[in-house]
């Protein structure tokens, strides 16, 4: 009777162990805690408050509250890695800073319990438009708070006589490979003086004012599609 009460004891105690590594693991996981800091960036049309997105050539702090020896800051190389301290090589290019954290979370939790990571962006490309085609100065422009797409064409110039302002092009990159695409009338929009639809530009934007009429444009893109709308002598 006893032995046998001894084997059953023994069976829970080990199930218990079990038990409890299973629990660790699960808290470690989700113990993981991260804060991020960076500014906002591109996204689709109807997409508000979009994050910006890393690039190659930003650089950020990642600092670890409870493991200083780890903290470091790091930059972008061209083909979007970075070189972490103790992880080695990691593509980062095109996340979020939410993004980034997370990752960074999950990978340093390899190696460490419940790792606090904050990460803030230090240099970074800072928000512009570009303005092509049809206007007095096309160009590259810092893009300075709330801009609507009348105000851009304004800062750029204004129209030529040439242009074709009832199809402004607007575009914005949604990721890697794809841009969006849209047709905005200001003629019609300046004449009826509604400037309730005049869209606010995103970091990274451009608008292309045609010569002549565009029979017709895809909403998505190959971002090497674009530059078919795009004069390169402009830029």
């Amino acid at each position: 009777m006893r032995s046998g009460l001894l084997m059953v004891f023994a069976a829970l105690l080990v199930s218990g162990v079990a038990v409890g590594q299973v629990d660790a693991s699960a808290t470690s996981a989700k113990g993981c805690s991260f804060s991020a800091a960076g500014p906002s960036s591109q996204a689709g049309f109807n997409e508000r408050n979009p994050r910006y997105q890393i690039q190659t050539g930003d650089t950020f702090d990642i600092n670890f509250e409870f493991a200083p020896e780890f903290n470091q800051t790091t930059t972008v190389q061209p083909d979007g890695f970075v070189a972490l301290r103790e992880i080695g090589d990691l593509h980062v290019a095109g996340q979020t800073v939410p993004e980034l954290s997370r990752m960074l979370c999950e990978v340093y939790g390899k190696i460490m319990v419940s790792p606090s990571i904050a990460v803030v962006l230090k240099d970074f490309e800072k928000p512009y438009f570009v303005a092509g085609g049809q206007v007095s100065h096309p160009g590259k422009y810092t893009l300075r708070g709330d801009t609507t797409l009348t105000e851009a064409i304004a800062m750029a110039g204004g129209f030529t006589d040439k242009s074709k302002h009832s199809q402004v092009l607007l575009f914005r990159r949604v990721s890697d490979q794809w841009t969006e695409a849209k047709v905005v009338d200001v003629k019609k929009m300046l004449n009826a003086k509604n400037l309730g639809e005049d869209p606010f530009l995103k970091p990274g934007d451009m608008f292309v004012v045609p010569q002549n009429r565009i029979s017709k444009i895809a909403r998505f893109l190959p971002n090497s599609g674009v530059s078919t709308y795009i004069n390169p002598a402009q830029f």
